[in-house]
């Protein structure tokens, strides 16, 4: 079953080949290494760039400007903040050329805590981003969303966001469409002998998964969870610890996939029908993206409880385990406030 980083990069083989994407790039981004979480391994149109975000995110912008779609890669999440004046150009130069330059550009970038990550590689940067008008932001939690989000974005003809939640990146998960058995040794360079290795990549049915549009992972009348990227997987390990009788047929668990622009219609049909809302994000709890959505999802359906239950405001991630899990939600602390939502 394909993890996250392999379906990625089969999609972003799909896109060389099918979709006129030539050039991927960013640090390490091209042979030997093939990005720094292995997600570029054996593309055509991968190259390696200065360690320079400033320089990827500029080139990227110029190439798009041109009208050649590109995939640009910033190494952690963390270190984009110093092209945020060029990201929000990059945003409303669609808007302010009157749409004669729309930037079809994908900027992916991996992002949360774990593994260890410490104060300078877990941050997570969507509620930042979120801030910027013209990008939208995708965030799989999948291997099969991992693959379509990013075909669609590399389709949709504007600068799209593809946040990868990287404690994700490893873990087995759905196979795709067409995936082989073997696909680690077909797609997977040996940890020797890489420079003369080359992949043997497999046919892959191009699924699309569409832009804007959440999924359900639970479907229940009591209680709405809306959550994306790795805070899926901790959702569900909190409910598989609670009593089934307890929540069986009661949790409306709601993947968002795409953070900009969100699903609004089904958030408040699903809030509307069960009246109690938690948000579970990792990102720093102030001024949190989950707060904008207990604001809008609040004003449309007046659920008679909203809960945002995100990382804590402290300068950053601890790098010892402890820390970090006194940092961001963990299954324990969703359990202890789903079971007293559903108390109420």
């Amino acid at each position: 079953m394909a993890t996250i980083a392999q379906a990625i990069r089969l999609a972003l083989r799909y896109a060389e080949c099918e979709l006129g994407v030539r050039n991927i790039f960013g640090q390490d981004v091209g042979p030997p290494l093939g990005g720094a979480f292995t997600v570029t391994q054996g593309l055509e149109s991968s190259w390696n760039s200065p360690l320079d975000e400033r320089g990827i995110v500029g080139t990227a912008a110029g190439l798009a400007m041109m009208g050649e779609t590109c995939v640009c890669e910033i190494q952690f999440g963390d270190y984009i903040l110093n092209t945020i004046d060029l990201l929000r150009l990059i945003g409303n130069t669609c808007w302010s050329t009157r749409g004669h330059f729309p930037m079809p550009m994908v900027l992916m970038t991996p992002v949360g805590a774990r593994p260890h990550g410490g104060i300078y590689h877990s941050h997570s940067i969507e509620s930042i981003l979120s801030h910027l008008p013209g990008w939208k932001i995708v965030m799989p939690s999948t291997s099969q969303d991992a693959f379509g989000l990013m075909v669609s974005a590399i389709l949709d003809g504007n600068p799209v966001a593809y946040l990868i939640p990287k404690a994700l990146l490893f873990l087995p998960g759905e196979p795709l469409e067409g995936e082989p058995d073997n696909l680690k040794k077909r797609i997977n360079a040996p940890v020797n002998g890489r420079e003369a290795w080359q992949p043997d990549w497999p046919d892959i049915h191009p699924t699309a998964v569409p832009i804007g549009k959440l999924t359900h992972r639970l479907t229940g009348k009591d209680l709405t969870i809306v959550t994306y990227g790795r805070m899926i997987r901790v959702v569900e390990n909190a409910l598989e610890q609670m009593p089934a009788e307890r929540i069986q047929g009661r949790i409306d668990l709601l993947d968002l996939r795409t953070i900009v622009p969100y699903d609004s219609e089904e958030l408040i049909a699903s809030v509307r029908k069960t009246g109690s809302l938690l948000v579970v994000n990792e990102d720093s709890e102030q001024t949190n993206f989950g707060e904008h959505l207990l604001r809008v999802l609040s004003e449309s359906t007046a659920p008679r409880e909203a809960v945002l239950l995100a990382a804590r405001n402290l300068p950053g991630v601890g790098l010892a385990q402890s820390l970090e899990d006194l940092t961001i939600p963990t299954a324990d602390r969703i359990t202890r406030v789903v079971d007293q939502m559903l108390h109420t």
